[in-house]
């Protein structure tokens, strides 16, 4: 698919629904045109294919009409309007190329080109220069005007960003670079300094960009027509030959990006403009941080070693596997037949998530398969599927858009979903009103022309108690919707719901002494949700990262269920995923009770129609979740793992019990693209690929089915989806694909949602959204409507109970968990990219007033104890966590967040309660015993990897 050269309308399109009249019919250099009222006469020009000069105007952004090399000429109106900022009207008769306009144009551009550098043969855009092109167009062939004047030529470059330069001299000051951080992003980094000859773009206040508010999204740098911001990439490797359009492999909003490219090499991404989850937006990871896949760690041949002291052996593909094929046979001769298990990859397509769930229940004849999941949205899957029947969000991204009140729960979109983020800011911009639910203050809370109604600041772990006094409000006060829950819901669990949520012990003034919320702040933001045209709640780990996250799933869809907030546009219940596929790995059969589709294993009639494909019989009985897995290697029950693209040892809480399993087990099987923290306890590694380097589909938060397509061969000779075939033949149950395309097929085959998926039909429409089969041939945007997939609206109730993680005299501070804009969960991507600028290290946030009790300053390191353990971070003292929280991220191995997250967990799902720990924080002058052990430890793995002894011994690594 090249699309290296998309057309360019000029300005947005224009739909009849925005506009009373839908049709105007003009007249445009003699031909007729029939365009939606509201549309730029330069749009309905590009339409007709008829191209009027432009610089300032491009699609994405709204007219803005300073460049004047669009005006035009309309019979009856005087002068020259442009045509960018000009609607159509009927009857309209424009002429876009007349003598005098082609004189004007050629003025316009010959002031543009007297202050700009000539050196169009050594510029980096050379050939992909709008500047260049229009200069042609309007046939501009001397410039009058010379450089002995004042000039811009001399202005100095600002290399400070690592991802693209600024060069001042070539800026026209179009402005689409201010427009796009205002418009499109919503950030509101630059602007225009100075006035007439001296104005020029500024980033914050003449600041560099890295200095600046700036987030590199990239979107100024897409926006710019000039040279003025170039990617380095482009500077350094030049111009692009082909495309193609690929997804990209970061967190569940699942943009598409034009992979531009030099023969095999990436030159850079570029956000797809009709990407339907990004709309041609982007940031900084998708954008730029792709350099991890060419990383000098990247490890691209098979390794295999008989212990994990010993040094490791590069081997071939056939030895690999085959050793590894033996191992987890001789596993099960003397352990069992459940005595090994998979781990599935929400990294990897969904075509490879499915082979090695098919793997673990063929193959390896159990049902031992697991995903991460279990350690983010297991909850989600629990509690919508409990009461309204599938689970998933119900929306599309776009649908925000049409949201009056927008609740924000236990999520920061502007760190973890920043292209959704962007979006919603945009709603809120135009006039919807935000509710936030989060201990933190977060970015959603306020940032520019961006802030919340309310900010119901909850202490950790009380979720559940605060949605159950917001249903109080709701039906205490009659703010429900009736009609709806007659039609739509069951009314038995209605009854018993509503009765159990108006017990007193359940109000606002009741629960405000667990929550911390003031009764009044609470009530104003029920009121305002359940009195919204249009509802919508988003949601994130913050919800069900806790002991009871199944329970505050279903209270989340209760409320929404009870105030007719489910079912159509600007509305409903959306969880954000945090990776690319996680959605996904779970819609494959990932957990060891269900097979694709969420049915499971014990259905006898399901399990039949996988026997008959596969050919073989399946076991009934749910396998081992992640957590029982460590339990029971730690038992000397379970001995054998083949782990697919996760890195558990550091995504996992408790990691020293996580250690102690891994370094139980008698053969580790990581399928991966770098020596992570679980590699480091493998016995057989498998060289992984990159997202680049495979064909297959990602599923993002709103159920979107995309294509990946690969660019470049895989660096190791094989996909990922490869690599289990070949395992699984070794195993000696034969798989027999010859490409993604037949694996989905098999899946379409199997999974009732999945029916009428093709890539072929992919290929067409660019993305589907399950369901997609005969009662839906086209994808289904929105859930539920008319009726929920399980029938009646099911509510369940929602009692609180206080998590067992509580504060003592000896730990007196709650530590929560979380994820900032530049790093991407395990870091393992992003800390091999430039990104590390502006995140190098994890940081523990810490109020000043606890800050000031323990002496603590800024910078300084401070050691967090907790009852599963203890390490070490710099601290930042900071108004953003309230007194009696710290917070923290994880993206760095070394800082050891997971050593002190304990292994408490939801009740239903087993997903980690990593938002509530309780820790005691003092000043301290060196690292933790973990961080010292986990320091020799990687030493000696990384002379292992080198084929050196590393003097390891077997006590040190189960430390």
């Amino acid at each position: 698919m090249n699309q290296l050269n998309e057309l360019d309308y000029g300005t947005p399109a224009k739909t009849a629904t925005q506009h009373a009249n839908s049709l105007v019919t003009l007249e445009i250099d003699g031909v007729n045109v029939e365009v939606a009222a509201g549309t730029s006469v330069m749009r309905a020009a590009v339409e007709a294919g008829i191209n009027v000069p432009k610089l300032c105007a491009t699609d994405s952004l709204e007219p803005f009409g300073s460049c004047r090399l669009c005006l035009v000429e309309i019979d009856g109106r005087k002068g020259y309007p442009a045509s960018c900022t000009t609607p159509c009207e009927p009857g309209m008769k424009v002429r876009t190329q007349t003598p005098k306009l082609a004189d004007i144009r050629r003025g316009v551009m010959e002031l543009y080109i007297s202050d700009h550098p000539l050196d169009c043969l050594t510029c980096p855009t050379n050939g992909n220069c709008e500047l260049q092109d229009m200069a042609g167009v309007t046939g501009l062939r001397e410039v009058r005007y010379g450089y002995e004047g004042e000039n811009h030529l001399k202005m100095k470059k600002d290399e400070s960003n690592p991802y693209f330069t600024y060069d001042p001299s070539k800026c026209i000051v179009c402005n689409r670079c201010v427009r796009a951080c205002e418009e499109t992003q919503g950030t509101f980094a630059l602007t225009i300094d100075g006035r007439g000859f001296e104005s020029r773009v500024s980033a914050g206040q003449m600041q560099d960009f890295m200095d600046s508010e700036c987030v590199s999204c990239g979107a100024c740098v897409q926006a710019c027509p000039t040279a003025t911001l170039t990617e380095k990439t482009v500077i350094m490797l030049g111009q692009a030959e082909h495309s193609a359009i690929t997804t990209c492999a970061y967190c569940g909003v699942g943009c598409s990006f034009k992979a531009e490219m030099k023969g095999n090499q990436v030159v850079r991404m570029v956000p797809h403009k009709d990407g339907q989850a990004n709309h041609g937006h982007s940031c900084v990871k998708g954008r730029f941080a792709w350099g991890y896949a060419t990383h000098k760690d990247r490890i691209t041949k098979p390794m295999i070693r008989s212990k994990i002291t010993d040094p490791w052996r590069e081997v071939s593909w056939d030895e690999a596997l085959a050793y590894a094929a033996g191992e987890f046979r001789r596993i099960q001769a003397k352990y069992g037949k459940d005595s090994i298990g998979g781990i599935t990859s929400s990294r990897c397509t969904n075509e490879e998530t499915y082979l090695v769930q098919k793997l673990v229940r063929t193959a390896f004849g159990n049902n031992n398969v697991d995903t991460c999941a279990r350690v983010c949205h297991s909850p989600t899957g629990y509690g919508l599927k409990q009461t309204l029947g599938e689970s998933a969000g119900t929306q599309t991204f776009d649908s925000v858009m049409q949201a009056d009140v927008i609740m924000v729960i236990g999520a920061n979109p502007v760190a973890a979903h920043p292209v959704f983020a962007s979006q919603m800011k945009r709603r809120l911009r135009q006039g919807a009103q935000l509710i936030v639910v989060d201990p933190r203050t977060t970015e959603m809370v306020k940032s520019p022309h961006v802030q919340a109604a309310y900010h119901l600041k909850l202490r950790p772990g009380t979720n559940v108690a605060l949605i159950t006094a917001l249903a109080h409000v709701i039906l205490s006060e009659g703010l429900e919707k009736p009609d709806f829950v007659a039609e739509r819901c069951d009314q038995k669990s209605y009854a018993d719901w509503k009765e159990f949520v108006l017990r007193p012990e359940n109000s606002p003034e009741a629960m405000a002494e667990v929550t911390g919320v003031p009764a009044e702040q609470l009530r104003g933001a029920a009121r305002l949700y359940a009195s919204a045209a249009n509802g919508a709640i988003y949601y994130g780990l913050g919800v069900t990262e806790h002991a009871q996250g199944s329970t505050m799933v279903i209270g989340i869809a209760n409320l929404a269920m009870a105030t007719g907030n489910v079912g159509r546009e600007g509305v409903g219940v959306n969880p954000l995923r945090g990776q690319n596929n996680v959605q996904g790995s779970c819609d494959m059969g990932s957990f060891p009770h269900e097979l694709p589709g969420y049915r499971h294993v014990s259905d006898s009639t399901v399990r039949g129609e996988f026997e008959q494909v596969w050919g073989v019989t399946l076991s009934p009985e749910p396998g081992l979740r992640i957590p029982n897995m460590f339990d029971a290697a730690l038992d000397g029950s379970f001995m054998g793992l083949y782990c697919e693209g996760e890195d558990i040892v550091q995504s996992d809480p408790n990691t020293q019990h996580v250690t102690a399993a891994m370094a139980a087990m008698e053969c580790i099987v990581v399928q991966d693209l770098f020596l992570n923290e679980t590699a480091k306890y493998a016995h057989v590694f498998l060289p992984g690929s990159s997202f680049l380097e495979k064909d297959g589909t990602f599923t993002n938060a709103e159920r979107r089915i995309s294509r990946v397509r690969k660019v470049m061969p895989a660096k190791a000779g094989k996909s990922d989806w490869e690599v289990t075939v070949a395992l699984s033949n070794a195993l000696g149950y034969p798989m027999n694909y010859s490409h993604p395309s037949q694996i989905m097929d098999e899946i379409a085959a199997l999974t009732p949602t999945f029916h009428g998926v093709s890539y072929a039909k992919l290929e067409k429409a660019g993305s589907l959204q399950w369901p997609c089969n005969d009662e839906a041939p086209q994808g289904t945007p929105i859930m539920h409507i008319g009726q929920f997939v399980r029938g009646k609206g099911k509510f369940i109730n929602t009692q609180y109970f206080a998590t067992d993680e509580k504060v003592t005299l000896k730990f007196p501070l709650i530590l929560t968990t979380g994820r900032i804009l530049s790093q991407y969960n395990v870091g393992a991507q992003t800390r091999r990219t430039e990104n590390v600028e502006w995140h190098s290290e994890d940081r523990l946030e810490i109020h000043p007033h606890d800050a000031e009790d323990r002496g603590i300053k800024d910078d300084d390191w401070v050691g967090i104890e907790s009852r599963a353990g203890q390490t070490v971070l710099r601290a930042t003292v900071t108004e953003r966590v309230q007194p009696g929280v710290v917070y923290t991220t994880f993206h760095f191995p070394e800082s050891g967040a997971n050593v002190i997250t304990t292994d408490n967990s939801d009740w239903a799902t087993n997903c980690p309660e990593y938002k509530v720990t309780a820790v005691q924080v003092l000043p301290v002058s060196q690292p933790s015993a973990w961080q010292k052990q986990f320091s020799r430890f990687t030493e000696q793995q990384l002379k292992l990897l080198q084929g050196q002894p590393g003097h390891a011994t077997e006590a040190a690594v189960t430390k």
